[in-house]
């Protein structure tokens, strides 16, 4: 290893996306580099990247039929980058942590735990220790560590965890977790900066829209509650992810259509949420430019929004009130259009959506009379992987 080791390496495996940053720990915490491979799997699979040491962008679309590839791809652009020479540790987001509510350094124990749980998020938990393994089997030396995006829940009540199954399942650990844990966490400390004191430490609703999408109840900067469960498949609709069902549906599928487990898991995880909907596309950008030509992108479009509506007065009942209402993830941060409909009619809990500041992406952009402050606040989960 050099000499020059000055940084931590953050990956950030998402569920159609690998993101990845390179800190100076010697400089705050500054990001040097940072970068994406995008929309894996498809044949617009691009490498982003933005490179201050250099003054250099890249974007490039790149050949990777699936996770494997890319994350090979990604260990072979950063070597070329010499990137593994300077670095002191990587931090690695782990979606599903179950008992782990701090970060931890990676073990072969530890991957093997993560393994015998990976069933209950195969959308993200096989790629994410995939990648584990690779980078122990070409960097032995470099220190890995695991964040676990189930930690900022932690701290939900009893009433929140608990499912309503048989109790023996809690106490084996079938319980509500929540994810997104991170991002939470960020524009929780980001929010404190942004917002008047008494508000960003009171009632907030905080909405992670992206192609997985969640949204957490918050009172004095800790989870009260959140929309995803067990999985990371439950909760509003998502992408491809079906998010909460009637039970009966699973039964109702065994039963007529003699479908199997994995058929199951994979329609309900893959080919649901705004996929299925409207059977042309997961991303969002596209079905708001079919909007007006495709009656099925419109539906895709307003059960999207319609939930998410849904979940923020669930959440206003039980955090007694609302006083911020925070959008970030890809979509929360970028369609202007979204966050439009989520707040149409929900003037009666003191939203008020500044239309103008909305289409301009501004910070702030609720009206100066709305009781309720709406932020859109850009996330940032790997400057927290780096900095725990």
């Amino acid at each position: 290893m050099s000499t020059t080791q000055t940084g931590v390496l953050t990956i950030n495996s998402g569920s159609t996306s690998i993101k990845f940053a390179f800190f100076d720990i010697r400089n705050a915490y500054a990001r040097l580099l940072h970068g994406s491979i995008d929309r894996i799997g498809t044949k617009n699979t691009t490498l982003t990247v933005s490179d201050k040491r250099t003054k250099t962008k890249i974007q490039q679309v790149v050949t990777a039929s699936g996770f494997e590839d890319a994350e090979i791809l990604l260990l072979d652009w950063l070597e070329k980058q010499d990137i593994f020479n300077m670095v002191t540790a990587i931090g690695h987001r782990v979606v599903h942590g179950m008992k782990h509510i701090m970060p931890e350094r990676i073990t072969t124990e530890l991957i093997a735990e993560l393994k015998s749980i990976s069933a209950y998020d195969p959308e993200h938990l096989p790629a994410e220790i995939r990648l584990m393994e690779l980078v122990q089997s070409r960097y032995p030396g470099v220190i890995q560590v695991a964040c676990f995006d189930t930690s900022f829940h932690a701290s939900m009540p009893l009433v929140a965890k608990m499912l309503t199954a048989p109790r023996r399942y809690y106490d084996m650990g079938i319980r509500r977790y929540g994810f997104h844990g991170l991002s939470y966490e960020y524009l929780v400390e980001a929010l404190r900066h942004t917002a008047k004191p008494e508000k960003a430490a009171a009632k907030v609703v905080l909405a992670h829209l992206g192609s997985g999408a969640s949204l957490a109840a918050v009172q004095d900067g800790k989870s009260v509650d959140t929309t995803m469960g067990f999985t990371p498949g439950s909760g509003i609709p998502m992408s491809t992810r079906m998010g909460d069902m009637d039970p009966g549906f699973g039964w109702y599928l065994m039963q007529f259509e003699k479908i199997t487990a994995a058929q199951f898991s994979d329609m309900v995880n893959n080919k649901s949420g705004l996929l299925g909907i409207s059977e042309t596309t997961a991303d969002m950008r596209e079905l708001l430019d079919h909007e007006q030509s495709d009656p099925r992108a419109g539906d895709a479009i307003r059960s999207f929004c319609y939930h998410i509506k849904k979940s923020i007065g669930a959440f206003a009942a039980v955090l007694g009130g609302l006083d911020c209402l925070v959008f970030s993830g890809g979509i929360g941060e970028h369609e202007p259009a979204i966050r439009s409909k989520v707040c149409e009619d929900l003037g009666f809990l003191g939203i008020e959506l500044d239309e103008i500041k909305n289409m301009n992406n501004e910070g702030i952009i609720s009206t100066p009379e709305s009781r309720v402050t709406i932020h859109v606040i850009k996330t940032n989960e790997e400057l927290m992987i780096a900095r725990l």
